[in-house]
């Protein structure tokens, strides 16, 4: 069978295409430019977007040359600028806090890369990446299913993906622990072996990415409509946020609200952090057809979070509304609710409101 893995210069990846080479496959691997030069500062963390970039395709490069592959880097540029900074851009704006990962996955990785591969004159019948999740068909669905180590699960950030996609994608290593993947790295003999796991979206301060210079401060409001202090800038703060609030109270504030229209940040104590539904919009469903009767799941509202138990009653606008009667912190708008029955994903939607 031909593949294309998509080559990130990390170790998931290269062991990606080393295990399909030795079964047999014949590999090609691609590799995305997203980072123009000069447009932003950048900075020095590991992360998938920021000028070390150059050095990952360097690597990646390095990789398919010890493997005896073809590697081709695609100019994604103009696209992930258009589909993920400019939304990351407006939603931040808007008071909301976004996840940039999930929707470089499916409009980006998944697909803008793989038509460039393509129109490249790559030739391939399945894609492949380096992610912690497993696929197995079932009733002509593509089920994605969590990664066997819970730690290194990725489908949170693969959620929007359709069948069309999930029909053409390979994702060996969801069957693996981390640990292993890295002593197959080293039976491989491949240069990124001990190479650490990118942690961050970008390698520099966010705020570089949102065109905010000159924009003035505005009252930092505690949930009693007592003003606690300024904040240099709502764009600065996130829902649930604790550190970096500049605030000296009697007990831990949160953010709890940002409403962008009146340039205020809104904060509050522990008990006002807590929320009992979410509503989600603009949902995916993955592993089942659209629910149209309210079930039992699980959820998690933030890529880092635990799967919390919830009631799902489907709305007529084919969002959902999710239930905690224990109630659960951490709720965000832009943030993705994304709902699990055991080990499967079933699909999700972005979080629009809470209470």
């Amino acid at each position: 069978m031909e593949i294309v893995v998509a080559m990130s210069g990390g170790v998931d990846s290269a062991v990606t295409a080393a295990l399909l080479l030795e079964r047999g496959h014949s590999v090609a691997g691609a590799t995305m430019s997203i980072w123009r030069e000069g447009r932003y500062r950048g900075g020095k963390r590991d992360a998938c977007f920021g000028p070390g970039e150059r050095e990952d395709i360097e690597t990646a490069e390095k990789v398919c040359r010890r493997l005896g592959i073809p590697h081709r880097t695609l100019d994604c540029v103009d696209a992930y600028e258009k589909i993920v900074l400019n939304n990351f851009r407006s939603e931040y704006l808007a008071g909301r806090t976004p996840n940039p990962c999930v929707r470089c996955n499916s409009q980006i990785k998944f697909a803008v890369l793989s038509r460039l591969a393509e129109a490249a004159g790559m030739s391939f019948e399945r894609f492949a990446t380096g992610h912690y999740v497993r696929l197995a068909p079932h009733d002509g669905l593509i089920r994605l299913y969590r990664g066997r180590e819970p730690a290194k699960d990725q489908s949170y950030f693969l959620y929007r993906l359709d069948q069309e996609q999930l029909a053409r994608v390979l994702t060996p290593l969801g069957d693996y622990a981390k640990d292993e993947v890295r002593a197959m790295a080293r039976r491989f003999s491949l240069p990124v072996h001990d190479k650490p796991d990118s942690q961050d979206f970008y390698a520099g301060d966010y705020r570089e990415l949102l065109d905010v210079e000159g924009r003035p401060g505005g009252p930092i409001v505690h949930a009693s409509g007592k003003i606690l202090g300024q904040h240099d800038g709502y764009w600065n703060f996130t829902v649930g946020q604790r550190k970096g609030l500049g605030l000296s109270h009697c007990e831990p504030l949160y953010v709890i609200a940002i409403h962008p229209e009146r340039n205020e940040v809104i904060v509050g104590e522990t008990g006002t952090t807590v929320r009992h539904w979410l509503i989600a919009r603009d949902c995916n469903w993955v592993s089942i057809p659209p629910p149209e009767i309210p079930f039992n799941a699980g959820v998690k509202v933030r890529s880092s979070g635990a799967i919390v138990s919830c009631r799902v009653v489907p709305l007529a606008d084919a969002g959902f509304q999710a239930e905690f009667p224990d109630g659960i912190a951490g709720v965000a708008p832009g943030q993705s609710a994304v709902l699990y029955q055991d080990d499967m994903l079933l699909g999700g939607g972005v979080i629009v409101s809470s209470g």
